[in-house]
């Protein structure tokens, strides 16, 4: 697979469009549902996944051949998420805090008594979760972003994150450690031990 995305940037170099549309198909959901996890925001992740391919056509000749290339586009729209993030403070809402300073309401979550697969597959527990996720720290956030939404194995997370291997397990060790405690107190019926 990835001597197929070598082939299509070496096309793209001898100028063959098509050869980069064929790389855009192939990493366009990725990198769009990688900015949105990290971003919780779809014309965000829209943006950004422009971007991404934007900048890769751009720089495609400081791309070096030997290397693959899923980890190169995945640290462009890494870097491109971070960027936005800093620039644009997310407004964090943390489901322990009330809805509102007037009134002391608080989030309403799904009854705990409900079937588990059930309440897995219903959209509340979605929303729930990926307000979870988003409540994460930037560091925390991308790694479980990576790993479980995208699929990428700990040695490319490295590589995109440019940091060594144990960190990426420890951040994701950590990451998982803050969504399980925080579910715990959702619906401690969710949490496998």
């Amino acid at each position: 697979m990835e001597d197929e995305d070598s082939r299509l940037v070496q096309q793209t170099l001898d100028s063959d469009k098509e050869a980069f549309r064929a790389l855009v198909d192939k990493y366009k959901r990725p990198i769009y549902n990688l900015a949105y996890r990290i971003l919780g925001n779809v014309e965000d992740a829209d943006d950004i996944a422009q971007e991404t391919f934007l900048c890769a056509y751009r720089s495609l000749d400081t791309f070096d051949l030997k290397r693959n290339f899923s980890p190169w586009i995945f640290k462009i729209a890494t870097n491109l998420c971070f960027d936005r993030l800093r620039k644009k403070k997310l407004n964090i809402v943390s489901i322990d805090e009330p809805i509102s300073e007037e009134d002391n309401i608080r989030w309403q979550l799904p009854d705990s008594s409900m079937d588990p697969q059930n309440l897995y597959e219903s959209k509340e527990l979605q929303d729930v979760v990926q307000r979870l996720i988003a409540s994460l720290p930037e560091k925390y956030r991308v790694v479980i972003v990576m790993r479980h939404s995208q699929g990428l194995s700990y040695e490319e997370i490295a590589e995109i994150l440019d940091q060594p291997v144990g960190t990426v397990k420890t951040h994701l060790h950590r990451a998982r450690k803050i969504l399980q405690e925080k579910l715990a107190t959702l619906s401690p019926s969710l949490i496998e031990e």
